[in-house]
């Protein structure tokens, strides 16, 4: 089931069993800073290699093209976990973000968070090199937008690789399994 802007019901874990996915208290009150900074880093590299210059985007409904990236995005991510347990698309301000509460294995944890980065970025931005002229410029900037709202996922899928193999992960925790 998929929770629209409702957060899922609290739960009560076993802390002795369950550790925090970011063990490091500070960087875990810190995290959306960096968060943060990094999506405004990605917002200005347009800038620094092409000086400001976006006349050449002026043919696209960019808001439409905005939305439908979203939209796509937040789609794979729930195509991850889709039948794996309940689904909560919240946000607070302009950041959104997903909940679930199965509990995911290393591997999906991490295709649950860069499914979106890759199809929507990575993807798009090699195409880029095969095409030319407004495809060119439609394909980056899609690309360039989804690195934008990608940012604490790309930050998420880091953390997630520094974890042991055999660990699954619930909620903002994990544990490792023997």
């Amino acid at each position: 089931m998929i929770f629209w802007f409702q957060n899922l019901p609290k739960i009560s874990l076993d802390l002795s069993e369950w550790k925090p996915f970011i063990k490091n208290i500070w960087f875990r009150k810190h995290y959306m800073k960096f968060v943060y900074l990094l999506m405004v880093t990605f917002f200005l590299v347009p800038y620094w290699f092409f000086g400001g210059n976006f006349n050449h985007m002026t043919n696209f409904p960019l808001i439409l093209i905005i939305v439908l990236v979203f939209l796509i995005h937040e789609a794979l991510h729930i195509l991850v976990i889709n039948n794996k347990g309940d689904i909560s698309l919240t946000f607070r301000g302009i950041y959104f973000w997903l909940n679930t509460n199965a509990i995911l294995s290393k591997k999906r944890f991490l295709v649950f968070m860069s499914l979106p980065f890759i199809v929507l970025s990575v993807i798009p931005a090699i195409t880029s090199f095969f095409v030319s002229g407004d495809s060119k410029a439609l394909i980056l900037f899609i690309s360039w937008f989804n690195l934008i709202i990608s940012s604490s996922d790309i930050v998420n899928s880091i953390l997630i690789l520094l974890k042991p193999n055999k660990s699954v992960f619930y909620r903002g925790y994990y544990r490792v399994e023997s």
